[in-house]
């Protein structure tokens, strides 16, 4: 039984406005990140300058305000993120790598878990088509997602508020479980001042950020805003070129920008669509955050992997959320990259094919029923 049928609109998707006109959007979900912050950060509660701009994006959704992302500013900011991981991989944490194998042995298996709870869940449950149903469920990128969605005939807007609502809910929920269960304080810096880091660090990281970016876009890397720089600040790291971490403050930058991306998604919400689409991601991300905890239960009697590293390799929320975390709670950042990698892989690989051999064979039972 459904919640409610669920066609695909029909309506043709309006054309991104241009110069001047997203202007006005992109001031306001600056001005409500802006103002998310600071009452996360005088409130006292955790990671202010990623769940704040989240929460008043939010609010601001709800409230009727138009929002729009930063563009390619805030693709960039997303960048610090793959060198803040790509300056992890060095020859010590290199030789422990055999190690990780076994533990990514699970990840096919998590995969096809997570996505036989949500297929069913979107497609007979919520009463999504078969491509966004599926696409829905498929916990990659969300950028990747949306592409394979649109190509299928789903629906875009639909798959955009279920991986953002999927992602804002476990990035909320895994801080209070972080702090609950390993006493995590995520009030700590996430790595020294900027005053503290040498220019010359900060310029090869910030080139590294942009090099490594583009590079990957240009030969089509998935992922390649945060893959990319990771690569190439790995090679220089293991060359001893790059020895420091990106600052405190390029890591809250990076924060404060994906927080806006996220929160900004909900913007033009309807009624409907908060029942519907929200609703459907609210579910699932629950459900996802159950069987990430019986993998941290069998990774941890295994003794494969400290507790919390697991909890944060094995939790789908975004590849960038995910690595925000991991720097600010001190985990293993080459243990949790590798296991979202391997996700990524996967899914990216796999669900456009699987999607299509599901749709094949949906066809000839939908004939025999006409």
């Amino acid at each position: 039984m459904t919640l409610a049928p669920r066609l695909t609109d029909p309506r043709p998707t309006a054309p991104r406005p241009a110069g001047p006109r997203l202007a006005a959007p992109r001031l306001a979900a600056l001005a409500l990140a802006a103002i998310g912050t600071l009452v996360f950060h005088l409130a006292g509660l955790p990671l202010p300058f990623l769940l704040g701009p989240m929460a008043g994006c939010l609010v601001g959704a709800f409230a009727g305000a138009r929002m729009r992302d930063m563009g390619a500013l805030g693709t960039f900011m997303r960048t610090f993120l793959g060198v803040a991981a790509g300056t992890a991989v060095t020859p010590a944490m290199v030789s422990h790598l055999p190690d990780f194998a076994l533990s990514l042995a699970f990840v096919p298996v998590f995969v096809l878990l997570i996505g036989a709870a949500g297929y069913p869940l979107f497609r007979h449950v919520f009463g999504f088509d078969h491509a966004t149903a599926w696409f829905g469920a498929m916990p990659g990128g969300l950028q990747d997602m949306l592409v394979f969605g649109e190509e299928a005939g789903g629906d875009i807007r639909a798959l955009s508020l279920i991986h953002a609502s999927r992602v804002l809910v476990i990035v909320t929920v895994a801080p209070l479980v972080m702090s609950m269960l390993w006493n995590v304080d995520l009030s700590l810096p996430p790595g020294a001042s900027a005053r503290d880091t040498d220019s010359v660090q900060i310029a090869l990281m910030v080139g590294s950020c942009f090099l490594g970016w583009r590079i990957a876009a240009r030969i089509g890397l998935f992922g390649a805003t945060i893959l990319g720089p990771m690569i190439l600040t790995a090679i220089l790291s293991l060359s001893g070129i790059i020895t420091a971490r990106p600052p405190a403050e390029i890591i809250w930058a990076a924060q404060f920008f994906i927080g806006i991306a996220v929160g900004a998604k909900y913007s033009g919400i309807t009624l409907r669509e908060l029942r519907v689409d929200v609703g459907a991601g609210v579910v699932y991300a629950l459900i996802l955050s159950v069987i990430s905890l019986g993998f941290l239960e069998v990774i941890h009697l295994l003794r494969l992997a400290p507790a919390l590293d697991a909890f944060l390799a094995f939790l789908p929320g975004g590849q960038s959320e995910m690595v925000v975390m991991a720097i600010i709670a001190g985990a293993d950042l080459a243990y949790v990259v590798a296991h979202h990698l391997v996700r990524m892989v996967l899914v990216i690989s796999l669900a456009p094919v699987a999607g299509r051999l599901a749709q094949r064979r949906r066809r000839p039972q939908a004939d025999d029923d006409l």
